[in-house]
């Protein structure tokens, strides 16, 4: 059996040991992500979101995998987890990205598994079939991001159309070879070079699907598995176009220049404002997810005491420092409550 909570509407190799008394958790996601960059302005205090006090000292290890995307924002709760609830427990945060990290859920490797796009049929039945039961939570929004080279003064602003034409293959050339200026006569006439994540991510799975309507995407793409690659490559192409999660944009802003882009109303730049609930960046706004196995949080208190920090504040304590924008309190509180009586 598995539950949706509150959810109507990635990613490089190997796993993370975040051992509570040296380095976090969040110092591997800004390794990735250059968070000297960008978001570090909005950094606060940290005022110990979630359980006042722990009420019993916790031992044993969860594991999280999933999402590239979610990734930091995950390591950073799981960082401050470990250093001021409950030291005793080790919190393992890795990134296969999505759809690896769910299939490694469904086989029942893991505790969480955090996603940018909701849960798959197919995957819900594998996990009954298993005998796992889950619940899936919503814990930030996001913003798909459009990325140029810092350099680019001609495509700053583009319209929704034109994206969502220009990423589809053969709309513009057989071969996919699409110039600036097809879009724009006065555009140059030099031809774009794609990029995007791998079909490993969420953020790919939710371009496609939503974005493009599972149309095929340009055969000259350029898709790769880890964001910091894709961040590298875009940053050094001037004619570069690519996309990924708000996150990865703020903290690399210095490198790259963020799209606005034109859903009918003018020009809307992707901030932490545009992207929040019911924000003008609407279209291109994502709910992300983590997924928790209910029956691992029955039969291990310290992932239901994580769980439970996590949707008591900590998800929207450092949601804006990592690049996301916070869910409404009581939608967390609400999900919680739901959680908790599955006990």
């Amino acid at each position: 059996m598995a539950l949706a909570a509150c959810g109507n509407n990635d990613a490089d190799n190997g796993a993370v040991n975040n051992a509570p008394a040296n380095n976090g958790a969040a110092n591997e996601a800004t390794d990735n992500m250059n968070a000297d960059n960008g978001a570090d302005n909005m950094n606060e205090e940290p005022n110990n979101a979630g359980n006042d006090a722990a009420a019993e000292e916790l031992s044993g290890s969860i594991a999280i995998d999933g999402s590239g995307t979610v990734y930091p924002l995950m390591a950073r709760i799981a960082e401050e987890y470990m250093i001021n609830e409950q030291q005793g427990v080790s919190v393992e945060v890795s990134r296969a990205g999505t759809s690896a990290g769910m299939q490694r859920f469904v086989n029942g490797e893991t505790d969480l598994s955090n996603a940018s796009r909701e849960i798959r049929d197919e995957e819900l039945e594998e996990l009954e079939a298993n005998g796992i039961e889950s619940m899936e939570l919503k814990v930030a929004l996001d913003g798909l991001t459009l990325v140029t080279h810092p350099d680019n003064d001609w495509a700053s602003e583009m319209t929704q159309e034109d994206i969502e034409t220009l990423f589809v293959s053969g709309n513009f050339a057989d071969n996919d070879e699409v110039m600036w200026s097809d879009v724009n006569p006065e555009w140059p006439e030099e031809q774009i070079n794609f990029y995007g994540p791998n079909e490993n991510h969420g953020t790919y799975e939710f371009f496609v699907d939503e974005i493009i309507e599972e149309q095929d995407l340009p055969s000259t793409i350029n898709l790769q598995q880890e964001y910091s690659t894709l961040v590298e490559l875009i940053s050094e192409d001037e004619n570069s176009l690519g996309f990924f999660g708000f996150g990865y944009y703020v903290n690399n802003s210095d490198r790259l220049q963020a799209v606005s882009v034109d859903f009918g109303e003018g020009p809307v730049e992707p901030s932490l404002d545009t992207i929040a609930e019911d924000g003008e960046y609407g279209p291109y706004t994502r709910p992300v997810f983590t997924n928790v196995s209910v029956t691992a949080a029955n039969e291990k208190p310290e992932v239901m005491d994580f769980v439970t920090y996590v949707l008591s504040g900590a998800a929207n304590e450092f949601a804006g420092e990592t690049g996301f924008a916070p869910l409404p309190q009581e939608e967390q509180d609400e999900a919680l409550e739901q959680l908790q009586s599955m006990q």
